[in-house]
């Protein structure tokens, strides 16, 4: 059997940080010896990209952890369409794993707009969280609601929408009668 591990290291960029020990690196060899046409030519979505495993014993990692990490890597944060692939596309998507814990427990259809997919989206973006924040966000939107649905005779769709997300407004609901209401109390 082989056992796989990863290791994700995550960098804050400020003064006390490894962007200054990349730089310091840079410095020691060529013309640009200013530090301010280094910093101006390290883009921040760059810096990471040049890291070497001195980078991280220089900023006080042990070297025998480090020599136990054969790779060493840089990942990109995820951008908007991104997060919304993850929320949608997947096979365990977390958006289908709502859709069908709501289904199989009350017989309700529940649908997310694309603007309350954008919101989910941006808001993970905003708290820097990616992709592990997603559950989150959804769940402090939708929680009381998933729970209030087995007490709503007749309900058949629930729609959520940009306000739920953004504002903790009621979600549109529609009944078995065709009448749609937006207030869940």
């Amino acid at each position: 059997e082989s056992i796989i591990s990863l290791g994700i290291i995550a960098f804050k960029k400020n003064k006390n940080n490894i962007e200054y020990l990349l730089i310091r690196r840079k410095n020691s060899i060529g013309f640009e010896k200013d530090e301010q046409q280094v910093v101006k030519r390290l883009e921040s979505k760059d810096f990471l990209k040049s890291i070497q495993s001195e980078d991280l014993v220089s900023f006080g990692f042990i070297p025998e952890f480090i020599g136990r990490v054969p790779v060493i890597t840089y990942l990109n944060t995820l951008n908007e369409q991104a997060l919304i692939k993850i929320l949608t596309e997947p096979r365990n998507a977390l958006i289908k794993q709502y859709q069908k814990l709501v289904k199989i427990n009350d017989d309700v259809e529940l649908e997310f707009t694309k603007e309350s997919l954008i919101c989910i989206a941006k808001e993970a973006i905003k708290r820097e969280t990616g992709a592990r924040g997603l559950r989150s966000i959804i769940e402090n939107s939708i929680l009381d609601l998933i729970y209030d649905i087995p007490t709503l005779e007749g309900l058949k769709k629930c729609v959520i929408t940009e306000d739920v997300i953004t504002k903790n407004k009621a979600p549109m609901l529609s009944f078995e009668n065709k009448s749609s209401k937006t207030a869940l109390n």
